[in-house]
């Protein structure tokens, strides 16, 4: 089976501290996510971030439902945390979040290793769907942080390498 990796950088001119703070709380997944996917956290407040945790949420992806667990396994604040998929569609997701202190302001790295169930019908997935539904997501998601974080739209340093 063939891991694939997508890359995204974002600078914005908030501290590493202010930038994280919007990552640290698990609810602002919701703010940060396409409307489009449906996306919403099933776990209950408060959730204190900290590796180990274990969050669930639910997402209809092409109009199927469904359930996805993580668990924070690196949890490095204002700098770092990691989440891996326990339960999802993926084979395997690990997603590395670093907030890199740059010009004064912070590069939001976002780093997914991922890989796809069924083999070749999985990678011919990837190829003809998940592919652009990843870079939609990302997409969407750094233009939603820039505005969560009162970024304006002239300051928004956006890049991201191909999946």
């Amino acid at each position: 089976m063939t891991v694939h990796a997508l890359e995204c950088e974002q600078w914005v001119p908030c501290s590493p501290e202010t930038t994280f703070e919007l990552f640290s709380d698990a609810f602002a997944l919701e703010r940060i996510t396409p409307l489009w996917l449906s996306f919403r956290m099933l776990s209950s407040r408060p959730i204190e971030m900290r590796a180990g945790v274990l969050i669930t949420y639910a997402l209809r992806l092409h109009g199927l439902p469904l359930k996805w667990l993580t668990r924070i396994e690196v949890w490095d604040p204002p700098y770092r945390f990691v989440d891996v998929q326990l339960q999802g569609p993926y084979r395997q997701w690990v997603h590395s979040h670093t907030f890199v202190p740059q010009n004064a302001g912070t590069t939001i790295v976002d780093r997914v290793r991922y890989q796809l169930p069924l083999g070749v019908l999985g990678e011919l997935a990837r190829m003809t769907i998940v592919r652009r539904d990843l870079e939609r997501i990302f997409d969407y998601r750094q233009g939603a942080v820039a505005r969560a974080l009162g970024v304006p739209r002239e300051a928004r340093f956006l890049s991201r390498k191909a999946p």
